[in-house]
C-alpha cells in the first residue's frame, strides 16, 4: 500500500548488513503490495467502481500530498515504495569510516541494518581492493551510521542487529569489563529508539537500557521448519540435549513443544586458557544427565563460534549411543577453522546435519557443504518492522508457540 506511512519506513544498510537487509526489504515490498490489493479490493465492493479506478484513485490522493508531490510513476498500478535509504560508505586508509546519506531522510523512521559477524570481504571504494573487518570494525559503521541518519533529520532511528555484539560479556567473574552493557549504553547515548535482534545471549543486558527498547526475537519456528525436513518432529525417538547448562532454556522450549525428554550435558571449562579452535578449546570435562542410546539428538545453541563445544558434546553423545545427531544455532559464526572442524567431525559420522539462520552471512563456501542447511529469517524481522511501524501488537511474533503448533499439526 503506497501511503505516507508505509513510505516513510528507511531501510539503512550497512556495508556489512547488505545481504540482509535486502532481504527484508523484499519482504517489505511483498506485504505492501498485498497489502495495497487488499485495501483496493475492499474499495472496490464497497463503491461499486472498477478496480483500475480504485487505484488511480489511491495513486492520485498519494501524489496531492506535499511531501509525495515527486512520487512519480504509473497511476493505474502498484508503486513499489523505495524503501532502500542510498548512502556512500568510505573506509579510509588510516581505518575511520564516513557515512554519506544520499537522499532525504526527514521525518523517517529509519532502521539501519548491521552484520556485526559478517566476517567476508567487502569493498568500499571501487578504486580499492575489498576488506575483511572485524566486529570493532562493523559496530564503528554502524555508529557513523546511526549519527549521519540523526543528523540528517530522521525521526527515529531503530538498530536491527541480527547478531548483538559483545553479548558473552554480560557479566563478572572479576576484573572485567560488563562490555554487552557498555555497548547498549553507547547505541542509547547515540539516540538510537530501538534495537531488535535475535536469540541475544542473555536477556539481563536489556536492563543497560534506560529508554531504549529491545526487541530479542526467536527463529525456533523457522529453524523447526528446516528440521521437519530431515527427521520426523513426532518421532518417538526423538530427544532434546541441552550441550550445556546455559542452554537449558533454549532446549526445554524445544523439548515441550515437541513433547519429548530433555537432556542435559554438563561441561567444566578451564577459564584461563581461550578457545583458538574446535580442537584447541578450554572445555575439560563434559558430562551427561539423560538417556540417548539408539535415539536421534536435537540440540540447539545461540551461538556457534569455534565449534568446541558441540563438537565436543557430539562426541560425548556418541559415545552414550545417540544414533543421529542434529544440531541447530540461531547465530552460525563458524570463526576461524570452525568449518574445516565440522567437515571433519561429519566425515567421522560424528552428526548429522547442522542448521544455522542466515542473521550471519554466509557465501556458498559454507552454503554448498552437506551438512548444513539455512534457515531464513529475514521475513521475521521484516515482520517485526512492518508491525513496529504500523503500531500493531508484536505479540505473536516475540512468542511463536501458536505457529509451531500449527507446523507440528501440518508435519
Amino acid at each position: 500500500m503506497t501511503d505516507s506511512s508505509q513510505s516513510e519506513i528507511g531501510i539503512l544498510p550497512c556495508p556489512g548488513g547488505m545481504s540482509f537487509a535486502e532481504k527484508i526489504i523484499s519482504y517489505l515490498e511483498a506485504v505492501s503490495e498485498e497489502k495495497f490489493n487488499e485495501r483496493v479490493d475492499s474499495l472496490c465492493r464497497t463503491y461499486g467502481m472498477a478496480r483500475e479506478q480504485i487505484v488511480r484513485q489511491v495513486n492520485l490522493s498519494m501524489d496531492l500530498q506535499p511531501s509525495r508531490a515527486e512520487t512519480g510513476g504509473p497511476v493505474d498500478r502498484y508503486r513499489t515504495p523505495a524503501y532502500i535509504v542510498p548512502a556512500k560508505y568510505t573506509r579510509f586508509p588510516n581505518g575511520e569510516f564516513k557515512t554519506e546519506i544520499l537522499t532525504s531522510v526527514r521525518n523517517m523512521d529509519v532502521y539501519v541494518v548491521q552484520d556485526v559477524a559478517n566476517a567476508y570481504p567487502l569493498q568500499f571504494q571501487k578504486s580499492d581492493g575489498h576488506s575483511i573487518l572485524s566486529v570493532n570494525d562493523h559496530i564503528f559503521c554502524l555508529l557513523v551510521t546511526i549519527d549521519a541518519a540523526l543528523q540528517a533529520g530522521a525521526e527515529t532511528v531503530t538498530v536491527v542487529l541480527p547478531t548483538f555484539p559483545y553479548a558473552r560479556q554480560h557479566k563478572k567473574k572479576g576484573r572485567e569489563s560488563l562490555s554487552a552493557a557498555r555497548f547498549a549504553q553507547i547505541l542509547e547515548y547515540f539516540g538510537v529508539s530501538r534495537v531488535i535482534t535475535l536469540d541475544i545471549h542473555s536477556r539481563e543486558i536489556e536492563n543497560s537500557f534506560h529508554r531504549v527498547r529491545l526487541e530479542n526475537l526467536h527463529g525456533a519456528y523457522q529453524v523447526l521448519k528446516v528440521l521437519a525436513g530431515v527427521t520426523d518432529l513426532k518421532n518417538e525417538n526423538l530427544v532434546v540435549v541441552s550441550p550445556d547448562t546455559g542452554a537449558v532454556d533454549r532446549n526445554k522450549f524445544y523439548a515441550s513443544i515437541l513433547g519429548r525428554p530433555l537432556g542435559i550435558l554438563y561441561k567444566e571449562r578451564d577459564y584461563s586458557r581461550i578457545a583458538q579452535s574446535a580442537e584447541n578449546g578450554n572445555i575439560t570435562n563434559m558430562r551427561l544427565l539423560g538417556s540417548v542410546e539408539g535415539r536421534t539428538v536435537f540440540m540447539t545453541d545461540d551461538l556457534l563460534g569455534t565449534g568446541g563445544t558441540l563438537i565436543k558434546a557430539m562426541k560425548i553423545l556418541k559415545s552414550f549411543g545417540a544414533e543421529k545427531i542434529i544440531c541447530a544455532t540461531s547465530l552460525p559464526q563458524f570463526t576461524g577453522s570452525a568449518a574445516e572442524s565440522f567437515d571433519k567431525a561429519y566425515a567421522e559420522n560424528m552428526f548429522h546435519r547442522i542448521i544455522g539462520t542466515n542473521a550471519v552471512y554466509h557465501d556458498e563456501s559454507l552454503l554448498s557443504r552437506e551438512w548444513y542447511l539455512s534457515a531464513d529469517v529475514s521475513g521475521l524481522f521484516g515482520r517485526i518492522i512492518y508491525r513496529l511501524h504500523h503500531h500493531m501488537s508484536l505479540s505473536s511474533l516475540l512468542d511463536d508457540r501458536s505457529v509451531i503448533k500449527d507446523l507440528l499439526k501440518r508435519t
